[in-house]
Order: C-alpha cells, then structure tokens, then sequence
C-alpha cells in the first residue's frame, strides 16, 4: 500500500517504521530536525533491543508525495486545523484517512445515531475543530477511526524509541464492518502490530479517554507519575468523579462503560511510575493537548444538559496553568 504518515513524533513514527520496514511505500509529512535526520539517516526504529533503520520519504510538502492509499495523521490535535488544508494532495476519492490520535475527534458526533438529538451545528465539536476546517478537509466519509493503545517515545530526532504494547483498534465511524476496514487491519497486522477491527469504534474513542481523561491533566499540574497520582487518596476520589461524570455523557451518546472507575484505575496503576503524554508535553515546553482530551469531553455535556462540576474543575486548572506557560492559546 502507498501509505503516507503526517506527523513523524513517538506514534506517527513507530507507525510509519513498521509499514515500511513490512515493504509498503511509506512517505512521511515531517519537518524541522526530524524531516532532516530521517533525510539523511532514514527512521531509526528501536524495539525489542534492536535497532532497524526503516526507508521513508520525508518532505515537508505534502504536494511532492501525491495521492495515498491511505493517510494516517499522528499530530497532536492542536496542530490539526491548521495544517488539514495542507493534506488535500494526500487524499484521492480512495484515500482512507486515519487519525490515530489521543482523546475525541472532530467526526465523533457526526453519525446517525445522534442525527435525532442533535441539530447539525450541535454535532460540530468547535474544542476540535473550531472553525470546521476539519470536517470540510477530512470527509468523515473516508475516514476510519483509529485507537492506539501503546507506548513509544522520540529520544532523538528521527529516532523511535518502543516502550509497551503494540494494540491498535480500527473501526468504522458508523459502525459495523467494512472490506476497506478488513484490508487496513490485515495489513497493519501483518507490520507486526496487534489489531483490532471494532463494530464501535466510538465506543472504543470513549473508553480510552475515559481513563486518560483525568489523569493526563492532573500528571501536567502536579508533574507527578502515574503511580503517585493513584496512590494519593484525594486525588483518586477526584478522579473517580469525574470519570463517573464523563460516563454519564458517553451513556447519552451511545457509548456506554461497563467497567467501574476503581476497576480502571487499578489496571492503570499496574503500569507503574509512567509519565503521561501531557506530563512530557509539559516537561519539555510543548503545547498541551487539553481541547480533545478535556475540553471536548465538558463541551458534549454542555450540549446534552449534563452537569459536569469536577471535569470543569480540572478543565479550569489544567489550561489556565498551561496560559501561564504560554503552552495553551490566550483566552478570546
């Protein structure tokens, strides 16, 4: 498959490695130090204590690579409006559009389910895609959702280095199966990564940032690791509260939880002493991905009439501290 991946950080790069190491035609949309080294050294993939370079073509300019079969976006989602646009070379009427990113995406109320409940304008989320930039580039048409489940960091540009897991969940945005669905699965499979093809692939979206929902932010205010949030008292009860909020709205929008939040917390704290994505976001000065992770989360309950105190809380916090620091837009 011709497979381009926009945005070559600790995912996008993981995942553009394996495909190409499994022989497809990988391209990548990267710039600055990154477009350079994989320029001049290729994508360095380092997994399972070995050390493979991967041949991808790198370019700053999405015009250079030409159509895709499939392109799959690994940015953070407060770089996509700006740069949706700038993918349209990329997609073709066949394109498959991935976004394999954290928390809620643009297309996540735009199914039939919620045609009846919601008017259009209510089914655009403006935390994600503000202007509707999104939904008129990225056509929910041709896009598969997409969860990530695995960690991954950059220690270097153009270097990936693996941490744990290896899951990937795919699925319609509608729901159901698919044969495009099939194919996509099949071969990100056979790249070595364990897939999933998901009859509700919102579910899934939902699930995931259930649990991460709370402790992402909370890791960027505290700067603590994921094993001395949980263990704080306090500080779980808060987040148990909020994750029970964030389930009520998923219940009113067709994405039910049948776990407890106890149940959750306790799988995550056998991961141990990690640091959330948005704790390194925050160590290193870089823009905090709070509007998928957080804001959209208070914005659907906000639309159904769901009171949502502690999610508010923790919504107020996080970016006002990230004002502060200049890693989140000024208020209008």
């Amino acid at each position: 498959m011709k497979i381009t991946v926009a945005g070559l950080g600790a995912v996008g790069g993981l995942i553009a490695a394996k495909l190409a190491l499994a022989g497809h035609e990988v391209s990548a949309v990267a710039r600055g130090r990154t477009l350079q080294a994989v320029r001049d050294h290729g994508l360095v993939l380092r997994m399972g204590g070995q050390e493979q370079r991967a041949a991808v073509r790198a370019s700053d300019n999405a015009g250079a690579l030409g159509p895709q079969d499939v392109l799959v976006i690994a940015l953070k989602g407060q770089s996509l409006p700006d740069a949706a646009a700038s993918f349209a070379p990329l997609i073709a009427p066949h394109t498959l559009v991935v976004p394999a990113m954290n928390g809620v995406p643009w297309w996540f109320l735009q199914t039939p389910a919620l045609q009846q409940r919601l008017s259009s304008a209510e089914r655009q989320l403006r935390s994600v895609d503000p202007h509707g930039t999104l939904g008129a580039a990225l056509p929910v048409e041709q896009v598969l959702g997409c969860v990530v489940h695995l960690t991954c960091s950059q220690p270097e540009p153009g270097v990936v280095q693996h941490g744990f897991g290896d899951r990937l969940i795919f699925g319609e945005p509608a729901g159901g199966t698919s044969d495009r669905l099939d194919r996509l699965a099949g071969a990100f499979g056979a790249a070595g990564f364990k897939v999933e093809a998901s009859t509700d692939i919102r579910r899934e979206i939902w699930f995931k940032l259930w649990g991460n929902m709370t402790t992402n932010p909370v890791s960027a205010l505290t700067g603590a690791t994921a094993d001395r949030i949980l263990d704080d008292p306090l500080v779980r009860s808060f987040m148990l509260r909020a994750m029970a909020e964030a389930a009520e709205v998923g219940a009113q929008i067709g994405c039910p939880i049948a776990q407890s939040g106890e149940e959750r917390l306790t799988v995550t704290r056998q991961l141990g002493a990690f640091k959330t994505s948005m704790l390194q976001d925050s160590e290193a000065n870089r823009p905090l991905e709070i509007d998928a992770i957080v804001t959209a989360v208070h914005e659907i309950g906000q639309k159904l009439g769901i009171a949502t105190p502690h999610i508010d809380t923790v919504l107020g916090l996080v970016r006002l501290m990230a004002r502060s620091r200049g890693l989140y837009p000024p208020a209008a």
